[in-house]
Formats: C-alpha cells, sequence, structure tokens
C-alpha cells in the first residue's frame, strides 16, 4: 500500500516557498523577508540557548548505533522491550513520617503495579529510626529500595543496610543514596567526599545496590536549565569517581556505583534528548578514563519536575506528568517516578498517589511505551536536539573543570550564579508568557477554590544552598493577594471592563483581557458600548478607580478620546487593551496609563494593579 503515492514528494525549497508566502502576505514591497530571516524568526531559543528550529531534515553523516552499544545514546540496556509488565521501575516517592500512613501507601503502591520503592529520609520526611517499620511487608528480593535524603546520607544508607542485613537476604536491589555534593548544593555547606569508598564497599556485599547517586533534582528545582543539569550531573559523578580512585576503587567499579537521579518535565522533545545527551555524555567519560566500553552506560532514575508543578489548577499537573512520563519512558530511563498531581499543595491522598502511580501503568501496559527501544532514535529533532545539549553541556563542564570541578565550583558560587541567570532570563519569559503555562498564566479557572484534601508536609528546615522554586509561584501569589482580599472585604478587587462599540469590536480584545484579570484573581465591571458619562457612573458607584478600554483601532479613533477626557477628569486611571498608537490622537494618548497587549510583562501590569487597588501583599 502506497500512501502517499498520489502525491508530489515536497522539497525543501517547496517548504521554503511556502514559508515565504505566509510571513511575507502582509509585508510592503520591498521589505519581504529572506528565508534565512523567515527562518530566524521560526527558531525557539531556550533560555539557556538551545536553538529549537521550525524544520529539521536528514544529516548526510548521521551515524545511529544501536540500544546497549556505546555511547549510549539509544539506551544503556540492549534487551527489548515488551507488553504487560513496565519495562522500568515504577517507584512512587515516600516522604509522610506518619508511618502507618506510608506503610500502607508502599504496600497499595506495590499491591496495584509498583515495583519499586522511594524513600526520602529526613527531619521533614521519615526517620531513620521508622524505615524498618514502614518497609515492614516489603520483600527485600523482590523489590528495588532506594534511599534519599538531604543532611541525613549516612543515617538513611545505614538504615537501609540494616534492613537487608536484618532479613538475611542478599539478592536485593537498590540504591543507598550518597550524593554529598547534591547535599552541599542544598545545605550551603562543605562538601564532604571522604567517605564515598567505605559506602562503595558496604554496597558491594549485594550485587545488586549502588552505593551513590548523583541526584540533579536539586538543581533544577533552583531553576537550572537543561544544559546545566547536564553539566552538573557528569562534573558530580566525576568527582565521586576521582574520589573513589583515590581511595583505591577503580573507574571501573565506581561507573557500576552510579545511579543518575535526573529531571523531566512538560517540555517532551528536550526532557528526551536530555536523557539520551547524559548517557552519550557518560559514555564518553568512560572513554577517557579507559573503562571498558560495556559498562559505561549510565543508569538513570527519571523523576518528574517539582518546578513545573502548579498549586492553580492543579489538575493540569495531570498532563504535565503525562508528558513527563512519556518522556522518560521514551527516553529510556530505568526507573521512573511521578510526583502527585497535589505535590505543591503538601503530602498526597491515595487518590493522587494511585493517579500519579496509573499515569505510569497505563504508558507501559496500554501504551506499550517500552515495547520499543528509543522509538526516537533517527527522529531528525531528536537526534539535532542530543547532539546541541551534549555539545553544550560539555562545553559548560569544562568550565567547571577549570574552576576545580564540582566541588570548588559549588563553594565558589559559580553554580548558584549560572542558575540565577537562567532563572532571570525565563523570569523575564514567565512574567510576558513566552513561556505560557496553561491554567496559571494562560486560560485560568475564573473562581476556583484550592484544594483541602491534602496532608500538610512538615516544616522543611532551613538550609543555606539553592532554593527550590516553581514556575508558577509568581501568578500564584497575585491570586492568594486576591482571595485574601476578597476573604477580608467580601469582594474581588475589580476594575471596569469598558467594551466600546459593538461586539464584532470589542470581543477579542475582550476576552483577552478578562483572561488576563483572571490570571491575578481579579473581578471586573463590563459595560457593553457604554457611553463616556455611563463609564464615570459605573466607577463611583462601585468604587473604583481603574478603566480599561476594549475595541477596535477603529472605534478606537472615533470613541475613545471622550471616553478618556471623562475619565481623566473625574481621576479615574485608564488602562487600553491595545496600544496608544491606535487612537491616532496624540492628547488622548496622553491620557492613558498603560497598554495591554500580547507579549506585555503581565506579572508588573497584575502587581501594580493590585498596589493601586489596595490589595494588601
Amino acid at each position: 500500500m502506497v500512501l502517499a503515492g498520489d502525491f508530489p514528494t515536497p522539497a525543501l525549497q517547496d517548504w521554503d516557498r511556502e514559508v515565504l508566502k505566509a510571513l511575507n502576505r502582509r509585508r510592503p514591497p520591498g521589505s519581504e523577508l529572506t528565508i534565512e530571516q523567515a527562518k530566524k524568526r521560526l527558531t525557539t531559543v531556550t533560555v539557556d540557548g538551545i536553538a529549537i528550529e521550525p524544520l529539521y531534515c536528514r544529516p548526510e553523516d548521521q551515524q545511529l548505533g544501536y540500544p546497549g552499544q556505546a555511547p549510549f545514546t539509544r539506551g544503556s540496556r540492549g534487551d527489548g522491550g515488551g507488553a504487560g509488565a513496565a519495562p522500568w521501575v515504577v517507584a512512587q516517592l515516600h516522604e509522610d513520617p506518619d508511618t502507618t500512613r506510608t506503610a500502607e501507601a508502599i504496600l497499595a503502591d506495590l499491591n496495584a503495579g509498583g515495583t519499586g520503592v522511594w524513600l526520602r529520609v529526613d527531619p521533614d520526611a521519615i526517620a531513620r529510626r521508622d524505615l524498618a517499620t514502614v518497609l515492614a511487608g516489603v520483600e527485600p528480593e523482590a523489590v528495588p529500595i532506594m534511599v534519599c535524603s538531604i543532611d541525613q546520607q549516612a543515617g538513611a544508607a545505614q538504615a537501609l543496610l540494616d534492613f537487608w542485613a536484618a532479613s538475611g537476604k542478599t539478592a536485593v536491589q537498590g540504591n543507598l543514596g550518597i550524593d554529598p555534593l547534591a547535599n552541599a548544593a542544598i545545605s550551603g555547606e562543605e562538601a564532604k567526599l571522604h567517605a564515598l569508598g567505605g559506602w562503595v564497599e558496604k554496597a558491594q556485599a549485594y550485587p545488586g545496590v549502588q552505593a551513590l547517586a548523583v541526584d540533579v533534582t536539586p538543581y533544577d528545582n533552583a531553576g537550572a536549565g537543561d544544559v546545566d543539569q547536564l553539566a552538573f550531573a557528569i562534573a558530580t559523578a566525576i568527582e565521586y569517581v576521582r574520589t573513589l580512585e583515590d581511595q583505591e576503587i577503580t573507574p571501573e567499579d565506581a561507573f557500576a556505583q552510579i545511579l543518575f537521579r535526573v529531571s523531566v518535565d512538560a517540555d517532551e522533545f528536550l526532557s528526551i534528548a536530555r536523557l539520551r545527551a547524559l548517557r552519550r555524555l557518560w559514555a564518553r567519560v568512560g572513554e577517557v578514563l579507559d573503562v571498558p566500553e560495556a559498562k559505561r552506560g549510565a543508569q538513570q532514575h527519571a523523576v518528574t519536575s517539582l518546578r513545573m508543578v502548579s498549586k492553580d489548577d492543579p489538575w493540569v499537573n495531570l498532563l504535565r506528568n503525562t508528558v513527563g512520563a512519556f518522556a522518560a519512558a521514551v527516553g529510556g530511563a530505568e526507573a521512573v517516578t511521578i510526583l502527585p498531581h497535589d505535590a505543591a499543595y503538601g503530602l498526597p491522598t491515595a487518590f493522587s498517589r494511585r493517579v500519579a502511580r496509573n499515569i505510569q501503568l497505563v504508558a507501559a501496559e496500554e501504551s506499550h511505551l517500552g515495547a520499543v527501544k528509543d522509538p526516537a532514535g533517527g527522529a531528525w529533532v531528536f537526534e539535532a536536539l542530543t547532539e546541541q545539549l551534549a555539545e553544550k553541556a560539555w562545553a559548560r563542564l569544562q568550565e567547571i573543570e577549570a574552576a576545580g570541578g564540582m566541588a570548588q565550583a559549588l563553594a565558589a558560587g559559580q553554580i548558584a550564579e549560572w542558575i540565577a541567570a537562567t532563572n532571570t532570563e525565563r523570569d523575564a519569559r514567565l512574567a510576558t508568557r513566552k513561556i505560557p503555562l496553561t491554567g496559571v498564566s494562560m486560560f485560568p479557572m475564573q473562581d476556583e477554590e484550592p484544594l483541602t484534601d491534602f496532608y500538610p508536609r512538615p516544616v522543611r528546615p532551613s538550609y543555606d544552598g539553592l532554593k527550590p522554586r516553581r514556575n508558577s509561584e509568581v501568578f500564584e501569589g497575585l491570586r492568594d493577594r486576591s482571595r485574601a482580599h476578597a476573604k477580608a472585604t467580601g469582594a474581588k478587587p475589580t476594575v471596569v471592563l469598558a467594551c466600546l462599540g459593538d461586539r464584532r469590536d470589542y470581543g477579542p480584545r475582550e476576552q483577552f483581557t478578562t483572561n488576563l484579570l483572571w490570571v491575578g484573581g481579579l473581578g471586573f465591571a463590563t459595560l457593553d458600548g457604554p457611553s463616556p458619562e455611563a463609564i464615570v457612573d459605573c466607577a463611583r458607584q462601585n468604587g473604583i478607580d481603574l478603566v480599561i478600554l476594549a475595541s477596535s483601532a477603529k472605534v478606537y479613533a472615533a470613541d475613545a478620546p471622550a471616553a478618556l477626557a471623562a475619565c481623566q477628569a473625574t481621576g479615574l486611571r485608564v488602562w487600553l487593551a491595545g496600544r496608544k498608537s491606535e487612537l491616532d490622537n496624540d492628547q488622548a494618548a496622553g491620557l492613558v496609563d498603560g497598554e495591554i497587549f500580547d507579549g506585555m510583562d503581565v506579572v508588573a501590569f497584575l502587581t501594580k494593579t493590585l498596589d493601586d487597588l489596595g490589595v494588601a501583599k
């Protein structure tokens, strides 16, 4: 069957012609874009400089290789997938200090499709002394168990070793979570690497256990970009291998003791490429260190990013998590964790845990995502992004090495500076909605009520290192201000939305503006085709001193000057949905206090509006 047999095969020149036709349609003669200019306009550049092009073509020298073979871009394992049981470890995170709830949650996971256990041991999570209690119903030889901790890594690792020793089993699997550089990144203290060799020796008593984790999620939580996350991961692992070599453990043995814990998010393409690029980079390090080729593959535990989780409209997190799970599976992660959709609120309920777990199970057992190894292989966009990420991350790695290695770069504040620079760029894009957040900065629910069904998190200890942040926090803060105001006064902070002319004139801008106001939790009194006097009367009667005019440029030219003059005479401030230049009247334009348009700084506008309306911070 020839599905496209009746259609001519398009050439690149045909695509170029159609692009220019579309982009030059309304441009005056003599100002048409060239194809190079058009492609530049259609290319997106991420916060850390990764170019996403509009079209990818087959490279002439593309060498794909095979899954399970060096440089392991296409996967560290060469065995085939299949339907049925998940081809990766389904390991949900447990961090509830309530031992009864945690023990029940662990068994609920394992009895309903989970195939691994991941525990956090910290003052605000599971206590070290309770680890055996929460694992009481777990068969050690049947389930891989991982532990992690911010500042109790040694205690958590020893508690897990004690649990295995008490079981009398030796065919156990898991990870002890020893990651002193991640601890240093969060705590702000000096990294202590002297005990790495001892933990490796303890882990080697169990063939299926790894001692070390290279956890990149603290950097992702703090705002690190794709390139930096890769560079930090490889630099950390190199630091551990060097330290172990000084402690008479060979690079080959060190490689076998490292698990990379990486983030995946709602950017499907970059998440997949990031997993693939990390394996390529680590294989290159193994090549330099003369690690046998078959042992250079990086084992990865993919975790959905906490930074992408929102409190507002948390149900959208289900979609974000689904994309993250898809990326982790297609990218070839050996273990996957999906953070529940209510993670920004507190500890999850049985329902939110079940939904998070089932996202993985549906992906594996119904969508069969693990049935094919590296299905992205050969897709030109993934190959190109993998190559670009690897090259930029290697360049950043060289900067870290020049600074004396990851421990020195952390201590000197260089890592924090790079992350801060990325956050500055990302914050600007979030504020202008160039990075849109569905349900938060775009298409928010008008009268959403916060979730109430969750368990509060214990108070987190104060640390001096990297601080976690979520992309949606600034917008959530605006809506929280409006909610608090409504609770205190009985009414939302409100503006007058005066829609001039007929609906065909103001409809699009009315919709744009109302959605913008909902982002900040603002209310509005809408007037359809009002006279200048009606605008002023509405504002006075409702105690409002901010008016937004919405209509088309044609109607603005005719009706806006009178409305602006009436508002100015009574001390009302006026914003225009559109640009001042549409008024075609310099005197009227001078009466406009601000403009509302696509690409504006939404955070600045909403913050100023709430301030001007007297809404408490």
